[in-house]
């Protein structure tokens, strides 16, 4: 029990922390960005809102296995195979949450506008400059909503996980799949103990982001 539990709060970190690196200049390109393409770019980053996770987790296990191009090309240039791993389940953790960090990053950056932008460039603030000092501090809310939504959600993962990691004890055998296992061999009370755990947590992440929003709200 205790072994799924931190794994899983492993996995989410690792997971959230990829998604805050590769999520905030994907955010700012679609909150910025007027290319002609854009919506299709933003449609692919929230089809995991819609597409059952099991679908995402098949097809995501097809890409990783050795016998097509991507997983193909991992085996043979760098011994790397990714079924049925830990570092599979990250992929497709970074890839089922993706549109749950990079939304409210997205909206924070949008609800900054121009001005402030435009202010830094007349002080001569290079681009990078203005992102960095100017951008990233009034987008924070954003971040940490979208670090709290990225969390909890990796935590709550069932189909992906399960499709692309099986069920292998200390490797990818997270909470949501302990649980299932307990349901499925009738261990009611260890069962009630890890889905019990599971919701107070995500009452207090929800309860949590919704603080950092109100506060916020009152700063501006």
């Amino acid at each position: 029990m205790t072994e799924a539990i931190l794994l899983t709060i492993k996995l989410a970190g690792i997971t959230t922390l990829i998604l805050l690196l590769i999520g905030s200049p994907l955010a700012w390109w679609l909150a910025h960005n007027r290319t002609w393409y854009k919506e299709i770019i933003n449609a692919m980053v929230a089809l995991p809102l819609v597409l059952p996770p099991t679908v995402l987790g098949f097809y995501l296990l097809l890409a990783m296995s050795p016998q097509n191009a991507f997983g193909g090309f991992l085996k043979d240039n760098f011994d790397i195979t990714l079924p049925f791993t830990f570092e599979g389940l990250v992929i497709g953790s970074v890839i089922y949450s993706l549109p749950f960090v990079v939304q409210p990053i997205r909206n924070a950056f949008e609800a900054i506008g121009q001005a402030p932008m435009e202010v830094a460039a007349t002080l001569r603030a290079s681009p990078l400059d203005r992102f960095l000092t100017v951008a990233l501090p009034l987008a924070r809310p954003g971040f940490l909503s979208g670090a709290v939504l990225g969390f909890a959600h990796t935590v709550g993962e069932f189909g992906v996980v399960l499709m692309i990691g099986g069920n292998l004890p200390g490797e990818t055998k997270v909470l949501s799949i302990a649980i299932y296992d307990h349901v499925e061999s009738l261990e009611w009370t260890e069962a009630h103990i890890l889905s019990g755990g599971m919701l107070v947590s995500s009452f207090l992440l929800i309860f949590l982001m919704i603080l950092i929003e109100k506060r916020w709200g009152r700063l501006n």
